[in-house]
């Protein structure tokens, strides 16, 4: 019995484990360090609850010194990791994120959305809807404010970015925001989405000749998602119908997909680029890629050069929503 027991069931590489018995082993993204004042980079973090109900939290993040009568910009995280590992605690996004707001100078809030199996989706996409709500709720002059937002944000300047699984999230999100009442509290005015995770079942791109890096992708999708639809589920997989209509309802002004070169995952970050562009979306889409890499490099090897290419230019793009005035202090305070 105990043999039987102790037998993988499944192997869902290089995440986590399933047992015959049941039993769950993540492998992957377990780690977790504190928040506090990072002394590399100067900035701030500490962990918050945004729905006490369901426990959903956040890791907010803040340069260690900012004048007080100026708003910065407010970036809306999601981490990557497949829906079913990681955290905005695991140690490579918890460096990755203190980077970003250095290099930016903004306020970013690191959604820790729950994670599958323990809570299938859509949780994920719940949970970080949720967050969204909380942040707009802060407009109002009464309710469960968090001080770094209330008095350190300026609501003009919100941005949602996220990575892998993350960035799939922020595409879903912006097309929800706009038919909601959420809408028109809150203005998003652009998404960084770094290697977003989306698929499909009929191979393009680097899939086409990379079929055991196909089968993987697949396997992860049909655990976190096992619907009758597969990979062709539109929470994987917005073209399925070979449409890309839904797009124009993004509600975002600037969209910025980055991809890497070695990525499985490029054919479908450069193909939602292309859908975009071509959908009626009124916004303005840039595309990045980084030659030689591969999936999130950046988040585990945060120093290379390339990862340095990728933070300034995500720095870059949440800072053109900056107000004049806010343009000409950094520019005295870089000078």
């Amino acid at each position: 019995m105990e043999s039987n027991a102790s037998e993988v069931a499944l192997d869902l590489f290089p995440y986590l484990k399933v047992y015959k018995n049941g039993t769950l082993e993540r492998i992957a993204g377990v780690e977790v360090v504190p928040p506090g004042l990072d002394p590399e980079t100067n900035v701030l973090s500490k962990d918050i609850v945004v729905v006490p109900e369901t426990g959903v939290s956040a890791r907010i993040y803040r340069p260690n010194l900012i004048s007080e009568d100026r708003k910065l910009p407010l970036v809306v995280y999601f981490h990557g990791g497949a829906f079913c590992v990681a955290s905005p605690a695991f140690p490579p996004y918890h460096t990755s994120l203190n980077k970003l707001v250095a290099e930016a100078n903004i306020v970013a809030l690191s959604v820790d959305y729950r994670l599958v199996p323990e809570h299938p989706l859509p949780t994920a996409y719940e949970d970080s809807w949720v967050a969204l709500q909380w942040i707009a709720s802060h407009k109002d002059e009464d309710g469960n404010h968090e001080a770094w937002i209330k008095d350190c944000v300026g609501f003009e300047q919100v941005f949602l970015a996220g990575d892998s699984a993350g960035g799939n999230i922020a595409h879903h999100l912006a097309l929800r925001i706009k038919e909601s009442n959420l809408g028109q509290k809150l203005k998003i005015l652009g998404i960084g989405m770094i290697h977003p995770y989306f698929w499909g079942t009929s191979p393009i791109g680097p899939e086409l000749n990379d079929r055991s890096r196909k089968e993987l992708v697949d396997k992860w999708w049909l655990y976190v998602c096992p619907t009758d639809k597969g990979c062709d589920d539109p929470l994987i997989n917005p073209f399925v119908d070979g449409e890309s209509a839904d797009l124009a309802g993004l509600a975002c002004d600037r969209i910025l997909i980055i991809v890497a070169e070695k990525d499985i995952l490029k054919g479908r970050g450069w193909l939602y680029y292309d859908k975009l562009v071509k959908s009626g979306w009124k916004g303005k889409a840039e595309i990045m890629e980084t030659e030689g890499e591969d999936h999130v490099f950046h988040i585990f090897n945060p120093d290379c050069d390339n990862a340095t290419r990728l933070t300034k230019r995500l720095a870059s793009f949440f800072n053109q929503g900056k107000l004049p005035f806010q343009l000409k202090c950094e520019s005295e305070v870089l000078g």
